[in-house]
């Protein structure tokens, strides 16, 4: 593993140990030409997944980016970090077992707000503010309007 610090590529493995439920094994790893420490995580990739944009082009599915995203969503959310990793694992892995290897990019999101939809409403918000690409007050309005139980004798027809 090269060092993200000076690359070098002779580092050792200090400590391993599973993480995310025994989907991941995290490795501290240890640089003997800069001394730095860092972290790696090794994961079962079932298949190698391409994502089709709404613009038509194709690129590689990036877990990172996935995570940022939620991160993003989260920020601030009274979340534990490590239910926010199983969540990001539990979406990839849900991803790998639709049994194709070319996903939509709104499939994609629609998966990730029905999972942020039961873990954190706030975040949930804020993600589809950007899936939905939200342009005015009136479309969080609209759409926060939806989330709301209809209130005791209103028609929901």
């Amino acid at each position: 593993m090269r060092c993200p610090f000076c690359g070098n590529t002779d580092t050792q493995v200090r400590d391993s140990r599973p993480a995310e439920e025994s989907a991941a094994i995290r490795r501290r790893r240890f640089c003997s030409s800069c001394s730095g420490r860092f972290t790696t995580y090794e994961r079962v990739q079932l298949r190698d997944l391409t994502i089709l944009k709404k613009n038509g082009r194709r690129e590689d599915f990036d877990r990172d980016k996935l995570e940022r995203s939620l991160r993003i969503a989260l920020r601030k959310r009274p979340i534990d970090p490590d239910r926010i990793d199983r969540m990001i694992s539990g979406i990839v892995r849900r991803l790998e077992s639709l049994g194709e290897s070319d996903i939509r990019s709104d499939r994609i999101g629609v998966i990730v707000m029905d999972t942020l939809a039961r873990i954190d409403t706030v975040a949930y918000v804020r993600f589809a503010s950007v899936y939905r690409n939200f342009q005015a007050a009136n479309d969080f309005e609209d759409f926060v309007q939806e989330l709301r139980p209809p209130a005791e004798g209103e028609d929901t027809a």
